[in-house]
């Protein structure tokens, strides 16, 4: 198990370990998610949006922004 302590101003190491296993360096982010009070998951957030790109396949009907609006609208509408 990896430990560390927190400085003064809230700041923390991450154990090499750590970082390596998490594949995060210098400048990357973390995300601490809330598992349970006061249980958290270190998460890390280097993914770049475009890798999601083609995780769901081709798309089977092409939208338009047009009608996009309009059904959020509708949704909106729908909800008051």
């Amino acid at each position: 198990m990896s430990t560390a302590t927190i400085t003064s101003k809230g700041q923390i190491t991450i154990p090499v370990d750590v970082r390596n296993d998490l594949k995060v360096d210098a400048g990357d982010r973390v995300e601490f998610v809330q598992l349970a009070p006061g249980r958290y998951e270190v998460v890390a957030a280097t993914s770049d949006v475009t890798d999601l790109k083609g995780m769901f396949g081709v798309a089977k009907k092409s939208v338009s922004i047009e009608s996009m609006n309009t059904a959020i609208a509708q949704r909106g509408a729908a909800s008051r």
